[in-house]
């Protein structure tokens, strides 16, 4: 289930924090809870990409992006990410979550977040987000020239276009493999 009490609890916590700047640093506290677990008693690795979602969204609000996209009507979406794990975070113990935008292209806008403990890092994930209009996406561009903001984005890290060139090179849809007779093929394409 989503974590509606916390993400009400960070958006509260944040409501009135100063402004930051959109590549600016939003930083929050978290404490992994026994439902955020595996069986091996630490942070789900599915449950750390939706509790990023404690720490992007109030950035966004703190950067101004949310009040653009209710101005205006559009939405926000995640449209790809890579994470890498490294540490475990273990039940009850308490983390630190970093996220920031890096920069942005014509389609998407490009953010890192990570999670620390006693000065390490725990994971990293670097995603892409898209602005959504009823039209489709809404280049990056045009949401800061709304916003009042340079259009003109940093150039991204060579890790970052990097990412962006292997990810263009992966097949969409991707090709189905052998399907063991038993399975169920119900929602797959003849």
């Amino acid at each position: 289930m989503y974590p509606f009490l916390r993400f009400a609890k960070e958006m509260l916590k944040y409501r009135r924090a100063p402004r930051i700047g959109l590549l600016e640093a939003h930083v929050s506290t978290h404490r992994c809870w026994p439902w955020d677990l595996d069986p091996w008693i630490e942070l789900n690795n599915g449950r750390t990409l939706t509790l990023y979602d404690l720490g992007r969204i109030p950035m966004a609000v703190r950067t101004g992006i949310v009040e653009i996209l209710r101005q205006n009507q559009w939405g926000f979406t995640v449209a790809g990410n890579s994470v890498r794990y490294r540490r475990r975070i273990k039940a009850f113990q308490r983390f630190t979550m970093v996220s920031r935008s890096i920069g942005w292209d014509d389609r998407f806008l490009y953010m890192e977040q990570s999670m620390w403990r006693g000065g390490e890092c725990c994971n990293h994930m670097l995603l892409r987000v898209a602005i959504t209009s009823t039209q489709g996406i809404v280049p990056p561009a045009r949401a800061l020239l709304a916003a009042g903001r340079d259009p003109e984005s940093p150039a991204l890290p060579e890790w970052v276009q990097a990412w962006i060139a292997a990810d263009a090179m992966r097949p969409w849809p991707p090709a189905l493999p052998p399907i063991a007779a038993t399975d169920r093929t119900d929602d797959l394409p003849a």
